[in-house]
Order: C-alpha cells, then sequence, then structure tokens
C-alpha cells in the first residue's frame, strides 16, 4: 500500500538528528504522501527551512506570530493530517505535549491534531531513562499516542545507550503499517521465501536465481495489515520486515520440516519460495577436485521433497494455499495444472526471464488462477504494491 493523497504533518525538534527527518520526509513523499513540515525555533538550528520547503513543495510551518500564511494555517494543517509525526522528539518536545503546553507552532499545531500520532524520541541517553522524561513519554502513551522506542548504540554526546532515532525506513514502515487497514488482524500467515541451496560438496552446491523479494515483499504487506507473519527463508541478503518471525533455512528438506512444523496453527500459507527440484544424491564431505582434461563429471541427482503438494494434502478446512508458478511459456497451462495437482486454492504465476520480472527485479507483472475457475492479470508494478494486490485477492476468496 503506497501513501497516495495521504496527508503528514512532519514536526521537527531540535536534536542532531534532524537531519534524518530529511530522508524520512523523502520517503514519504516518494511514497506519494503530501508532507508539510512544522518545525521549531531550536530545529533550524540544525536543519534549514529552505531544505525541508524545497523537498516537500510546501511552506514550512516554524513560526505563528511572523509568518503570516501560518496565522490560520496551522489549524488547517491539523485537521487535515492523517497521521501527526514527530523525528526527532526532544525530551522538552515529550514534556510540553505531556501536559498541553503549546508556545510554539509545531506545540500549538498538534494539540489541534486529531489523527494518530507518532512520537519518535531522541535524545542523550541519561535524558531518556530519566524518569521524567519516561513519564511523561508513558502519559502520551495512555493518551493513545504511538511511541517509537530509540535505539541503541553510540550518541554524537560520546555516550553510549539507548537514545538514537531509528533509521528513516524503520519510522516510514510503522507509519505506513498504522495508516494500512487490519483486515488480517487475528490471522496467522505462514510464508517461503527464496531460493534453497542444494550441497554438491562443501564448496559448490545447486540453486537458482531467486532473490526473496517477492516473498518478502508479501510478508511485510501482510503484517501491515494486522497478521501475525512466520517467513521461512532461504539463503537471501535481505532484512527481515518489521514485526516478521523469520526462521532461516538452506536447504529443501530444512525448508519442508519448517513449513510442515508450521503449518498446522496457519490460516493463509503463501509458498513463493523457489524451490530447487533436485539435489545431489551423494553430496561429498570434502571437496571434488578438478579431473584431468578431457574427463567429464557426471552428477547423479534424486528428486527433493515437494514442500507444496505435502502442504496441498495436509491442510485443513478453512486454510488457505496460495502457490506460485515461474515459467518460460505455457503459463496458464502450467499454472492450472500445477493449481490442480497440488490442491491450491490460488497461483500467482509470473513469467521469468524478463528484465523487468521475476526473480531479482524490484518489480513483477503476474497472473493470478483461482480454484472457481476465474483469472485475474496484474500489470508491471512494484513488488511491495503487488503484494497487496495479492492479499486483497485471498481476503477476497476467502470471504
Amino acid at each position: 500500500m503506497d501513501l497516495k493523497d495521504k496527508q503528514i504533518l512532519l514536526g521537527v525538534t531540535g536534536g542532531i538528528a534532524a537531519y534524518k527527518s530529511v530522508e524520512l520526509l523523502r520517503l514519504f513523499k516518494k511514497a506519494g504522501a503530501s508532507v508539510t513540515v512544522a518545525m521549531t525555533e531550536s530545529a533550524g538550528h540544525f536543519v534549514g527551512r529552505t531544505t525541508f520547503e524545497v523537498l516537500s513543495e510546501n511552506p514550512v510551518l516554524s513560526d505563528l506570530y511572523f509568518d503570516t500564511e501560518s496565522q490560520v494555517k496551522h489549524i488547517d494543517i491539523a485537521l487535515q493530517a492523517d497521521v501527526a509525526v514527530i523525528a526527532p522528539a526532544t525530551a522538552n518536545i515529550a514534556g510540553k505535549l505531556a501536559h498541553g503546553i503549546a508556545d510554539d507552532a509545531l506545540t500549538t499545531t498538534l494539540l489541534a491534531v486529531t489523527c494518530p500520532v507518532v512520537i519518535c524520541p531522541s535524545m542523550n541517553s541519561f535524558m531518556y531513562e530519566n524518569i521524567r522524561v519516561q513519564r511523561n513519554l508513558d502519559i502520551l502513551e495512555q493518551d493513545g499516542w504511538h511511541i517509537l522506542d530509540p535505539d541503541s548504540g553510540a550518541l554524537a554526546c560520546k555516550t553510549t545507550g539507548a537514545g538514537r532515532l531509528p533509521e528513516p525506513w524503520y519510522i516510514f514502515d510503522r507509519v505506513q503499517a498504522l495508516l494500512t487497514p487490519k483486515d488480517l488482524k487475528g490471522k496467522k500467515v505462514l510464508i517461503s521465501a527464496g531460493p534453497t541451496l542444494e550441497a554438491i560438496d562443501p564448496v559448490r552446491y545447486i540453486s537458482n536465481h531467486s532473490s526473496g523479494k517477492m516473498g518478502f515483499a508479501v510478508a511485510r504487506a501482510a503484517e501491515n495489515r494486522g497478521a501475525n507473519v512466520t517467513l521461512v527463508a532461504g539463503p537471501v541478503h535481505l532484512d527481515t520486515p518489521v514485526g516478521v518471525n523469520r526462521a532461516d533455512v538452506t536447504s529443501c528438506e530444512e525448508m519442508a520440516r519448517a513449513m510442515l512444523e508450521n503449518l498446522p496453527d496457519a490460516d493463509i500459507i503463501i509458498k513463493v519460495a523457489a524451490v530447487a527440484d533436485y539435489r545431489a544424491a551423494d553430496p561429498k564431505g570434502s571437496k571434488i577436485k578438478k579431473r584431468s582434461k578431457g574427463r567429464d563429471l557426471n552428477l547423479s541427482m534424486v528428486e527433493n521433497p515437494d514442500i507444496l503438494k505435502q502442504i496441498g494434502r495436509q491442510k485443513k478446512t478453512g486454510q488457505f494455499l496460495v502457490g506460485f508458478a515461474a515459467e518460460t511459456d505455457d503459463l496458464e497451462t502450467y499454472a492450472i495444472e500445477k493449481m490442480e495437482k497440488k490442491n491450491l486454492d490460488m497461483i500467482a504465476a509470473n513469467r521469468v526471464g524478463e528484465p523487468d520480472s521475476g526473480f531479482c527485479a524490484d518489480t513483477n507483472r503476474v497472473t493470478l488462477f483461482f480454484k472457481n475457475g476465474n483469472s485475474k492479470e496484474i500489470p508491471l508494478m512494484e513488488k511491495e504494491q503487488l503484494a497487496h494486490i495479492l492479499i486483497d485477492s485471498i481476503i477476497e476468496q476467502m470471504g
């Protein structure tokens, strides 16, 4: 889900981490949101208002008395906002907001908002742990505002501990999740992603080009929509989506065990992983040395377990099973055949080998085939968007 047409109020206060607010603003804009920045006077010592005005394409709210544009407009901004995000939020701003103090443009505007508010504390670790600061944050949380805990690590003040502003991508993810309908709340979703790696010897292996991007996008989308998500991931170089339970595996047999162990509790199973169909019959314990010139190496292969077929046999009434079919030709024929043979409720078929879709691309195009005989073509789009459309279709089919 993108943030198109969402109105975001971004509050910036006087902390060294204010530079991260610039990147957060860029993420919001890239997702299609309209962003208005309200900043304190002290924030201007770290990042100038011109930077925020140019990137947001909106006037910055910074002074209620000398900025004629802001004298009435701050109430309009407050009431139009779909979400307000204060990043960074200093100890000072937390104290003011907790006690209803409105003595500048930002605090005055925030007292008028009726939308969800996200507070991102950022300060010296001793300040953050101070009982008064914690009390103020507790008051805000009890009032229904959302507090994002700061990261721990080395701080600009030469101390180490909790107090670092979370990375912009994390704040963006949590804001996006906050604005996403929770139509999967209470559901348990089991997802597989990435390739499997089948050893030939300690150095070599059999695998495929799957990057895991599609499966990870589906896991993130499901978590954003309120699901309890378990992600079984083959060997990929991707960060775990926020809030997702991840189990890392290497081989097909390991993935099969992990999927079948989690199957009984799952309401929805989405098998996106590109599992190796075969493995070496006799993987060696030491490296196979290159033979003399002119002598070929014959590798004996055996078939791997068919994870999707096993799940299809074991699924219970009420469980919804989705598969993926990566094909180079005869897309519809192979997809429908796979859906029928493996007792799927739905299958997403995509043509691989094209530069803008398939394994390693950030975009994808698929055709969805359903057990009732219907189908739906999804045009080329970002995998993050496609993941939500996939979930929309699952929810529709589940009724």
